[in-house]
């Protein structure tokens, strides 16, 4: 069994989902993408993303009127495989069409523009042998793009990408559940006097910036939390 938490954006909740393997995602529909399928080669069996990413997924596969072949989805930072701050850890990024023809490729991913569900399409000149689609939340707390600004009282999926990466590097927080509380918010402190950076509890571009960095790819450690199926 995995555990699925959805940040729902109309509820502004965080719910909790017990799905195995070859169940369908929670808010997808017609079974048009399973649990195994969304956490791809992610070795976690506690995975995140928004209803909205699932409800955008739904559109595009609607349109498309037949199985997208999905490469990557969910992975957790300290796996590392993608940029640091990529959509990818927040569980709203879509990698897919690897094993579709160049013609086919550029059908899906018109396809996903004209649609407009998705915050981000990347272009093909980007991602010749792919196509990128993600449902990001914006603004970025940075100029070039990444993660939103974050502070006590946030509730959303890329909470879950922040406790992942605090825990992970050690600072401790109290765990996981997309929740900004007064824990994640000591360990966000804790962070930035440790990194010579304004110690104000929120998650700015600056903060992101060394803390995507510094957890990218360091696999799991003593401190993370849920690390991997075992």
């Amino acid at each position: 069994m995995a555990t699925i938490y959805i940040y729902n954006q109309d509820t502004n909740a965080i719910e909790r989902y017990e799905l195995g393997d070859h169940e369908t995602m929670p808010y997808v529909t017609n079974h048009t993408l399973t649990v195994r399928e969304f956490r791809g080669s992610s070795c976690s069996n506690v995975m995140w993303t928004s209803k909205a990413a699932m409800q955008a997924w739904n559109v595009t596969r609607d349109a498309y009127g037949r199985p997208i072949p999905l490469g990557f989805a969910f992975k957790r930072i300290w796996e590392g495989g993608h940029a640091a701050q990529s959509q990818h850890y927040a569980g709203v990024s879509f990698d897919v069409g690897q094993r579709l023809s160049n013609a086919e490729r550029t059908r899906l991913r018109n396809l996903a523009v004209n649609t407009r569900v998705w915050v981000y399409v990347e272009p093909a000149y980007l991602t010749p042998t792919w196509v990128h689609f993600d449902k990001r939340k914006s603004p970025p707390a940075c100029s070039s793009g990444g993660y939103p600004l974050l502070r006590q009282g946030s509730k959303s999926n890329y909470v879950f990408t922040l406790q992942d990466a605090i825990t992970t590097l050690g600072y401790g927080g109290g765990g996981l559940d997309g929740i900004f509380g007064a824990g994640t918010r000591a360990a966000v402190i804790k962070f930035q006097r440790a990194n010579a950076l304004a110690a104000d509890g929120v998650v700015g571009c600056a903060t992101w910036t060394k803390l995507a960095k510094q957890t990218l790819g360091i696999g799991a450690t003593s401190g993370t939390v849920h690390a991997c199926w075992k």
